[in-house]
């Protein structure tokens, strides 16, 4: 059993650090399922209550429009919330809320709603779509866009959605980003933004997302969703077998803890003023499955990274005996403290995903009621003292410059977000006074982005600003001068080309994205520079190469032909990035250029390293075909399989054997791709839309997978190989690296058939497609299971 507490009785439940202790601000009945919350410039604070989800074990129900966006109010400032106002309601799983001052942003999938009170009651009554493609309905909750955070750059930015928005007063600019994060995205001091996804806790933007979405043969880049962390472990303080995956060896410790993370979620960078210093630009993140909040101490490294390290040995910063207690999201506040967003409930996995034994977990325990409870607790300290409560609405735009240099990262980001909003020109002199000469970096990068807003940063703000002690300064400033970048002979040019030697790697980062804003007949030799001279820095390589797109050939030969140096793994990722684009005329240079035995060593090896990273992995069966086919004999690879040289050879007879083309025997018993028949072509088309709304969500639409969350599906062998191995995966899931849940509960053995035909053929997959008997068939020979597979399990796995 797992008894409800009242909220006094959970404030017991409650292991943290000396002199730290949560405080109550809101509860039932005043909050209802809270997930999510956002604060307007008076310190109001804005629920999102997500009502409907997981009312049961089976999840009946959930469609019901009683989903809430609330506002609560402190009316007599003692630090508890005591007054509420239904602000929009009738929404189905709302997620995501964003206060501006000319409307609220709502996110409820599929639609992003624009809403405004135009009278002045807090109670929505204007509503109009902003996009109708945040997300999808009848996808997992878990997997499905949300976010909406103002960043210092004036985008509105996003988790688990590939796009971001732009206020410009009347509408919203989006653009199109990769899509990264599940739940939750957060900002540092700098603009960095922070996201994770279940088992892998905490990833971090190094550079500005949307340039790497400028090259779609750039895959998997680095410098975006970069890992920080070295170890997954989590210290609960209480046995915890009610987590989805409790029955798997190493899930829980002998002493019945949850080992690791399992469900991290809305990392948020605390930046606030009446914490303790040592909790400045830590992050901390949720583990509501493990009942516990970490904070991470994040440092940056020498090369430009960012490493995040436990700040507790064996501990974390919050930790509760109470299995109710679900902290969901957490958010540094207008008061200069941490709040934490505890949804209060006994289910918090979503049907589509939950074990068997999880659900054998939840009914022993008899954890599906009550629902319709929630908590909000701040974080305080014996040295915490309130601040007072903010009124932004009121200040002049006078007032709102003067918060730029506020200790509080809350206030700063609203005073700016309020300056761009309104729109008002008057205050471009005392922000460029802030922009040259404020003593702090925070405050000066406020400035500069504020300009920006406002359409006001002049080069002679800018010029100087490239040269400012701060990289963080630095970088932004070559950011925003990309806006005069096209401009012939124009002076910022000059001044951006010559900071190639900045010693900062953030700003030889943002150098090198700028660079690829230049003109295409400038551009090409700046970045030749660039990859030239910092070839083997990782991020710098893939962020030059998202400036080239289609150009990759190009800059290939003049690297290979200039370089004084040897930039293997420019070279590399450039022939890496030529394979995914499938450019036919450009991977017929690169299998001539491997054959040529005059060629210096290095390159050949880099090329041959290159293709062989594009090419997915052979998985040779009696369905498969070969990795890659071409439409003629690779001359130039056979000369390299040939080579003397022992690591040429080796590296050259991989790919070989990889590939097929006319007059290549094919292995025994393997088959290349047929046409779709018209009922198969019918069953692909519904496969998408399932892949979509189901799968998408982890493995990305193209099938490559996100980092830390899913493998790709494209070149997969589980996917292109033996059909019922697929089928098995689909029905029940698969054990191992990067968990795959079954959906064999949820699908019906045609839409498995469809989505199974769909990924086998997705990208340059070419299995053979899935009909719903042979669905049928697996289903029933598998009756009974209700455990994931194992690896060595399918391997045995006969029809």
């Amino acid at each position: 059993m797992s008894p409800v507490r009242s909220p006094e009785e959970a404030l017991e439940t409650f292991y943290m650090p000396p002199g730290y202790r949560l405080e109550l601000v809101a509860a039932e009945p005043l909050v209802q399922d809270p997930v999510a919350i956002d604060f307007d410039a008076d310190g109001r604070m804005w629920v999102v209550e997500m009502r409907a989800y997981m009312p049961n074990v089976e999840g009946e129900g959930e469609e019901a429009p009683i989903g809430r966006i609330v506002v609560l109010q402190d009316t007599d400032d003692d630090g508890r919330m005591d007054d509420r106002t239904v602000y929009l309601d009738s929404l189905v799983l709302p997620r995501a809320v964003e206060v501006l001052e000319h409307g609220v942003l709502v996110a409820t999938p599929p639609y992003l709603w624009f809403t405004q009170d135009t009278d002045g009651d807090l109670v929505a009554d204007v509503r109009r779509v902003v996009r109708d493609d945040y997300g999808d309905p009848e996808s997992n909750p878990e997997h499905n866009a949300n976010g909406l955070v103002w960043g210092m750059d004036n985008w509105i930015h996003n988790a688990n959605y590939g796009g971001e928005f732009r206020f410009l007063g009347d509408t919203f600019a989006y653009r199109s980003v990769p899509q990264r994060g599940q739940w939750g995205v957060s900002m540092d001091d700098y603009g960095r933004y922070y996201r994770n996804s279940n088992e892998d806790p905490l990833r971090v933007d190094l550079v500005p997302v949307h340039y790497l979405g400028r090259n779609p043969a750039l895959r998997r880049p680095r410098g975006v969703y970069e890992r920080m962390y070295e170890t997954k472990e989590v210290w609960p303080v209480r046995p915890t077998p009610g987590v989805n995956r409790g029955y798997r060896t190493h899930v829980l410790r002998e002493d019945g803890t949850l080992a690791a993370f399992t469900a991290a979620g809305s990392p948020v960078v605390y930046r606030g003023d009446r914490l303790p210093e040592e909790l400045q630009n830590n992050v901390f993140v949720t583990e509501p499955a493990g009942n516990l909040v970490r904070r991470y101490v994040v440092t940056e490294q020498a090369d430009g990274t960012l490493s995040a390290r436990n700040a507790y040995e064996r501990g974390e910063f919050i930790a509760s005996t109470d299995e109710r207690f679900r902290p969901v999201n957490l958010y540094s506040a207008p008061d200069g403290t941490l709040y934490v967003v505890d949804m209060y409930r006994g289910i918090i996995q979503h049907r589509r995903y939950v074990t068997g034994y999880l659900e054998d977990q939840i009914r022993k325990r008899e954890l599906e009621q009550p629902v319709g409870l929630g908590r909000i607790y701040r974080v305080v300290h014996t040295s915490t003292r309130r601040d007072e409560q903010p009124r932004l609405s009121g200040y002049s735009p006078v007032e709102l410059v003067a918060l730029l240099e506020h200790p509080n990262g809350w206030w700063r980001d609203t005073a700016q977000r309020l300056l761009v909003e309104r729109g008002d020109r008057s205050v471009v002199p005392a922000l460029r006074k802030l922009a040259a000469s404020a003593g702090d970096e925070r405050t000066r990068l406020h400035a500069l982005w504020t300009l920006d807003g406002l359409g006001a940063a002049e080069p002679d703000v800018l010029e100087p600003a490239l040269s400012d002690p701060s990289p963080h300064v630095r970088a932004a400033a070559l950011r925003i001068a990309e806006a005069w970048l096209a401009q012939p002979d124009h002076p910022l040019q000059a001044a951006v080309i010559g900071m190639v030697d900045d010693p900062a790697p953030l700003v030889r980062w943002q150098l090198v994205a700028t660079l690829g804003e230049l003109p295409p007949a400038e551009r090409e030799g700046h970045l030749a520079t660039m990859l030239t001279r910092y070839g083997d820095d990782p991020v710098a390589v893939d962020v030059a190469i998202s400036g080239i797109p289609g150009q990759e050939v190009a800059m290939l030969q003049r690297l290979l032909t200039d370089s004084t140096s040897a930039p293997e793994h420019a070279v590399g990722k450039l022939a890496a990035a030529v394979m995914q684009g499938r450019d036919k005329a450009g991977i017929q240079s690169l299998i001539a250029w491997v054959g040529e035995e005059s060629r210096p060593r290095w390159q050949r090896l880099a090329l041959l390293n290159g293709i062989a990273e594009a090419l997915p992995e052979p998985a040779w069966g009696t369905e498969q075909v070969p990795s890659m086919e071409i439409d003629y004999k690779p001359a130039g690879l056979l000369a390299a399989a040939a080579s003397g040289d022992s690591a040429v050879h080796v590296e050259a007879a991989r790919i070989v054997d990889r590939l097929i083309w006319p007059g290549k025997p094919r292995p025994a018993g393997s088959t290349g791709p047929r046409p779709l028949t018209p009922e198969e072509q019918q069953r692909f088309d519904a496969g998408k839309q399932i892949y979509l709304s189901t799968c998408a969500g982890c493995h990305q639409q193209d099938g490559m997978g996100m980092p830390g969350v899913a493998k790709p599906l494209v070149g997969s062998p589980w996917v292109t190989g033996r059909a019922d191995h697929l089928l098995r995966i689909l029905l029940h899931g698969k054990e191992g690296e990067m968990l795959m849940p079954g959906v064999g509960a949820t699908l019906s053995n045609e839409e498995i058939a469809a989505v199974s035909t769909y990924i086998r053929r997705m990208g340059t997959n070419q299995a053979s497609p899935v009909d719903p008997e042979q669905v049928h068939e697996v289903r029933g020979v598998t009756t009974g299971r209700d455990q994931p597979w194992t690896e060595e399990e399918l391997a045995r796995a006969g029809r």
